[in-house]
């Protein structure tokens, strides 16, 4: 006892030095000076113009007259294709590529010639110190935490821990792959004649034994041989079991399987270097697999092909429901699957080509692990030291790495491990604490090198695939597939609630959103595990990879942003199958017109958008190829999914009126927002000066403002106002930088809800005003400042006139199409203080 936590104090300076690893690559930025690339005659032929150090990755920005750019930084390298010399002279590109040491160099192409450009990577040493501090810093705010996870081992310390460090990472969509899917069918390896010896420990676990051995002999397409070590089960039904199972084998099945009874309980890495002692004098690969693995059809030949085509790979390992970096949907987070989901799940898996779904990994994972025996002969056995298990792959795993040994992921097979049969979950987590520890104080940087798996996910495209695949096997309720845009907004909050509700009654849900930064179409897949992501710009792709989830119900609500949006009425109705349900939801008015505002070319709303306005361009579009999209070309596209929807829904009775004027015929569902937060009211905020008659009078604009949210009107009404005494104004959120007001208006920036009471206070507000000039959907801003008590003011448009004309402190102000809005609203406000 004493000497175990002598040892756990000695690995604490190996533990913080671990953790100011991934603290520095969290937050380590560094810039560097703007570098001119010259060609091999010193002419100038691009610029990097842009270099840093950021989250853990050298970056580059810049321009290049080059068919393709690669950066190379120490034995890394990352290529960019720019485009060929007749369709551009002057290509930009962006590089990243994890930071280590080794000089970095551009290799650019061009016209079949090669040649390579020095990078400056900017110095990091005194950004380091710096830092160094810091974490100190955030590490001393951090030991109740610490104090709490090592007393406790509750999971909710290290989550306090990571929020006071900032080590939490936000997910990242990654680009699909391409060529994800195959276009042959695959060839049969099960023709080879190579023998595989597969070795099984079994400790407990007795009521999955018969499953998982009746799986190890049907569906091992290999020739085999299979040791099972009995390890001295508590159970005593388990070895007696065993022994029947052996007899009832036939004479072929039974020359295959060769049974031990350890005389004594070895714990899992003693039964495991039994096996592999075993398996190194027969000179064959190996494969580990625990007595709680359900191995899939054909998995053998999947599992096996890298080590025979790539002499260099250690191991291989599959994806699963529970296998930290391998599991699916949600990495690093186990799932518990259902009689026939994982059967569906590997069905698509096998769809995928091999060369698209395997990638390097810091480590396998040995729930099922394929180990090649040439590697196995340089470290022979698994490390004592771990006992009963769990963290002893890793430790192998990092001895080959150094060794040049290579670790596979492969996306192309799919195993189901019920994760903790074998020991059970709280012994689980006691052993892994442990080995962790031991793993963290011989290997530092093993932990950053996980996270920056984690953080580039090389796996997504068959990950995402697959959480499709187990999405398709939630039934009967129809999946949930949103269309969205990227820009955030109400329409995201009150998409972000609905997702809410879907996790917790059917269990998932799906979101494409258009534009993303990756590519056309984004591809979310919620679970209750959490969020997996990619992008392509492939359309044929986004069907393919939705293919499984054969019961949908899609909802329509924004699809902003799209550079060809035309086609987005005609992917939804592709994507609806026989028995599907569409869902039309009119957040803004993009299926209507090209301008979602219904605002002119002038920037004025003129009535709802028909096509006596057909003429005006702002209702017009042109498609990436150049090809001209009337008014009536749009309004025909869009009103094909909107007729042939199950539900139009419109959330004031003013949208309902916009869309009657576009498409007549449509039935309509009027469902007004709930509020998003409990807002205070704030009569009582208000000091006894403001209660007063002679009270100045401070009007505050509440939200983020653009053009169309007034951002003009608030500009022109400041103004005016500085030359009228107890009348100013205070923007409460923001405004877009093409917006300048004068010094005199205060600029809160970014609020929270429960903040307002002390703003009220502190600027001295007494009314609102929503400058917004389009006729909004639904204004979730307007119902929060109503909510408040205080005065609100808006023009006679939309959801928001529709608001606040019903409330006892609402002041709708007349809307002049032709007018001068600031004037208009400043008279309102007088009108209001000296009535």
């Amino acid at each position: 006892m004493i000497f175990g936590r002598l040892g756990r104090v000695f690995l604490i300076p190996a533990r913080i030095s671990g953790l100011f690893q991934r603290y520095t690559a969290r937050h380590l930025q560094v810039s560097g000076l703007a570098q001119v690339i010259l060609g091999q005659k010193d002419q100038k032929i691009g610029e990097i113009e842009q270099l840093q150090i950021s989250e853990g990755r050298l970056h580059l920005k810049g321009w290049c007259r080059a068919d393709q750019v690669e950066l190379y930084l120490g034995d890394a390298q990352i290529g960019q294709w720019l485009g060929r010399p007749e369709t551009t002279n002057k290509a930009a590109f962006e590089l990243k590529l994890p930071l280590q040491d080794g000089p970095a160099s551009l290799h650019l192409h061009k016209e079949g010639q090669t040649f390579s450009v020095p990078v400056s990577v900017p110095p990091q040493f005194w950004a380091r110190q710096r830092l160094r501090l810091r974490f100190m810093r955030d590490l001393l705010r951090s030991v109740p935490g610490i104090v709490g996870w090592m007393i406790t081992k509750d999971r909710k310390y290290r989550t306090r821990i990571k929020r006071i460090l900032d080590l939490r990472q936000e997910v990242e969509t990654r680009p699909v792959r391409e060529d994800l899917f195959r276009s042959e069918l695959p060839s049969d390896l099960s023709t080879l004649s190579d023998t595989i010896s597969l070795i099984l420990p079994v400790y407990n676990a007795f009521d999955l034994l018969p499953e998982v051995l009746a799986r190890v002999l049907k569906h091992t397409d290999l020739p085999y041989r299979l040791l099972i070590l009995e390890d001295c089960s508590s159970d005593p039904a388990v070895r007696p079991y065993l022994r029947k199972w052996h007899a009832g084998l036939s004479a072929s099945e039974q020359a295959a399987v060769t049974v031990i009874e350890n005389p004594e309980n070895q714990g899992f890495v003693g039964s495991v270097n039994t096996g592999l002692t075993w398996a190194l004098e027969h000179g064959d690969h190996v494969v580990l697999i625990n007595s709680d693995a359900f191995l899939p059809s054909g998995w053998a030949s999947r599992l096996l092909a890298p080590l025979w085509e790539r002499p260099e790979v250690a191991t291989v390992t599959p994806m699963s429901n529970d296998a930290e970096i391998f599991s699916v949907p949600t990495i690093c987070q186990r799932l518990d699957l259902k009689p026939g989901q994982a059967e569906a799940i590997d069905a698509v898996a096998l769809q995928f080509s091999p060369e698209a779904v395997i990638a390097p990994a810091p480590t396998g994972v040995g729930f099922c692990m394929a180990m090649n025996i040439d590697h196995l002969r340089q470290v022979p056995q698994l490390d004592k030291v771990f006992g009963r298990g769990y963290g002893e792959e890793v430790d192998w795993c990092q001895k080959l790495l150094a060794l040049g040994g290579v670790h596979l992921g492969l996306g192309g097979l799919f195993v189901e491990h019920r994760g903790g049969a074998a020991f059970g979950s709280v012994e689980k987590q006691r052993l892994v604490t442990r080995n962790n520890a031991i793993i963290s104080g011989r290997y530092p940087g093993y932990d950053q090198s996980v996270q920056n798996f984690i953080r580039d996910d090389p796996l997504v495209s068959p990950r995402l695939a697959l959480a499709l695949a187990w999405v398709g096997t939630l039934g009967p309720a129809p999946v949930p597939i949103y269309m969205a845009h990227s820009l955030g907004g109400g329409a995201d909050l009150y998409l972000h609630n609905r997702i809410a509700g879907d996790l917790e009654t059917i269990g998932a849900a799906v979101v494409i959103r258009v534009a993303g930064p990756q590519g056309r179409w984004q591809l979310d897949v919620h679970s209750p595990q959490g969020l997996v992501s990619g992008a392509t710009d492939s359309s044929a792709l986004l069907e393919q990879l939705l293919a499984p989830v054969t019961s949908r119900k899609l909802i329509y609500s924004n699809a902003v942003g799209d550079p060809d949006p035309i086609e987005v009425p005609a992917l939804l109705l592709r994507l609806k199958q026989a028995g599907d349900q569409l869902e039309v939801l009119f957040h803004d008015f993009f299926p209507i017109s090209p301008s979602y505002t219904l605002l002119n070319a002038a920037g004025r709303y003129l009535g709802p958008v028909t096509l006596d306005q057909a003429e005006d361009p702002a209702h017009h579009s042109t498609r990436p190829d150049g090809s001209f999209v009337s008014l009536a070309d749009w309004q025909t596209a869009w009103g094909e999914m909107i007729h042939a929807a199950d539900t139009v829904v419109v959330f004031s009775q003013d949208s309902a009126q916009q869309v009657r004027a576009a498409y007549p015929k449509v039935s309509l569902e009027l469902r007004p927002h709930k509020m998003l937060h409990e807002v205070p009211n704030l009569l009582a905020a208000k000091t006894p000066d403001q209660n007063s008659v002679k009270a100045p009078m401070v009007v505050a604009v509440l939200g983020n403002i653009n053009e169309i949210k007034g951002g003009r009107v608030v500009t022109d009404l400041a103004r005016k106002i500085k030359k009228i005494p107890d009348l100013s104004l205070v923007l409460i959120g923001n405004i877009d930088p093409m917006f300048v007001l004068p010094r005199s208006v205060p600029v809160h920036g970014d609020y929270r809800m429960e903040e307002l009471s002390g703003l009220v206070k502190r600027y001295g507000i007494t009314d609102w005003l929503i400058p917004s000039i389009w006729p909004e959907t639904f204004s979730y801003t307007t119902h929060e400042a109503l909510a408040t008590g205080l005065p609100v003011y808006c023009f006679d448009l939309g959801g928001q006139a529709e608001a606040v004309a019903r409330a006892e402190n609402g002041h709708v102000v007349g809307f002049d199409r032709d007018g001068t809005f600031a004037e208009t609203m400043l008279d309102a406000f007088q009108n209001h203080k000296d009535p």
